[in-house]
């Protein structure tokens, strides 16, 4: 037994050292650029026959051979002319086996047409393989692109509809707000500047009327037209003041607005305190006005519906940007009173938003019922940073 498991060691050292040098004369052979002749294919032939090697185990070795001297990244066509030649090879070195095995002829030749098409349907799976590949991932592409563009196309449309209805509202309730804002100012104009013009006009004509002895009454009059001159005065500025307020211009954010809060402390009853960050002289002309409007209708608003008995304003600076908030104590309102529904009503939100987009600002409002109101304003600039204050 021993020396029968010998015998088979040696056997397939043997056939082992026959296939390395299959593969070595295989290689020389395909890579050689002229027909060296087939010979040599022969000869191996011979061998194999001599191991006692048949036609499939010759054709293992051949195919081990030939699969491992294709490179992979040969082009097709490489790979085409090496498998033929590789064929050619493979077909002359059987020939001293089909000479002896005359049989084994048509198995032989099965095996061949097997192996062509065997080649032919490897590369053409191949082919296919990586073009349904292509077409799965194109498909895939196609398909996440269509999903995305459907739903941006949705949102678009539907902020786009929005949008609409929300402008058709803004230019309704602009014109009311319009018209009654002429309807106040000329009844202001007609109730009070008019009837104290005409108070005037009426005791100049009775100063004219007046012996020049009656000094006493004479005095007394002149001082009387004067009261009502001066209060007239007072109502033109006031009107000044609201449209476009002086210290605005000529002295800055700050002072003007803690005159404006003065003035609103004095008429509402309402405190309301001011913190400022000096100085903040280097905002722009439309910097200053869109701050100051904002604080001006936010605090409006304090004493028109929040119902509250304090607020805070307060306006800091810190790297870059500028930050204005206002707050209340106030009965507030719920968030969900935002929407396009209750522009009409929230005219002022909407004016002050805009106010502060138009500068290249962010606005913001939070409010909750019973917790009062906070409105929040952030405009970029050089060096300034926005902080948010606690209350």
């Amino acid at each position: 037994m021993r020396l029968l498991a010998r015998a088979e060691d040696r056997m397939k050292l043997k056939q082992a050292a026959f296939a390395k040098q299959y593969q070595a004369i295989l290689g020389k052979y395909l890579q050689s650029r002229s027909d060296p002749g087939l010979g040599v294919a022969r000869k191996l032939g011979v061998r194999a026959m001599v191991l006692g090697l048949a036609t499939l185990d010759l054709a293992k070795i051949h195919e081990t051979a030939l699969f491992a001297l294709l490179i992979p990244r040969d082009s097709d066509h490489v790979r085409n002319g090496l498998i033929r030649r590789g064929v050619t090879f493979f077909t002359e070195a059987i020939t001293p086996i089909e000479e002896i095995h005359r049989g084994a002829l048509e198995a032989n030749m099965h095996l061949k047409e097997m192996l062509a098409t065997l080649s032919k349907r490897t590369r053409e799976l191949a082919a296919s393989r990586k073009e349904l590949k292509g077409e799965v991932r194109k498909c895939k592409i196609a398909e996440n692109s269509l999903r995305i563009s459907e739903k941006s196309t949705k949102q678009l449309l539907m902020k786009s509809e929005d949008m609409h209805e929300e402008m058709r509202l803004l230019s309704r309730r602009l014109l009311s707000v319009q018209e009654e804002e002429r309807k106040r100012i000329s009844r202001e104009l007609h109730d009070v500047v008019a009837q104290t013009l005409t108070g005037i006009n009426v005791q100049l004509s009775s100063l004219t009327m007046r012996s020049t002895a009656d000094a006493e009454s004479l005095q007394t009059k002149i001082a009387s037209t004067q009261r009502l001159v001066e209060d007239s005065v007072e109502i033109v500025h006031r009107f000044a003041r609201d449209l476009r307020p002086t210290a605005l211009d000529d002295l800055g954010l700050v002072p003007a607005i803690r005159s404006y809060l003065k003035l609103f402390t004095q008429q509402s009853g309402i405190a309301v305190r001011f913190i400022a960050s000096m100085p903040i002289d280097e905002l722009s002309g439309d910097h200053r006005t869109a701050l100051y409007r904002v604080m001006q209708e936010a605090v409006t608003n304090i004493s028109r519906h929040a119902e509250a008995s304090q607020g805070r304003v307060s306006l800091k600076k810190q790297d870059t940007s500028v930050c204005l908030e206002i707050r209340d104590d106030g009965r507030g309102f719920p968030e969900i009173e935002q929407g396009v529904e209750v522009i009409a009503k929230r005219l002022g939100l909407v004016g002050m938003r805009e106010r502060i987009e138009m500068v290249g600002g962010r606005f913001s409002v939070k409010s909750q019922p019973g917790n009062g109101t906070h409105v929040r304003v952030t405009i970029p600039q050089a060096s300034t940073k926005c902080q948010k204050h606690k209350r």
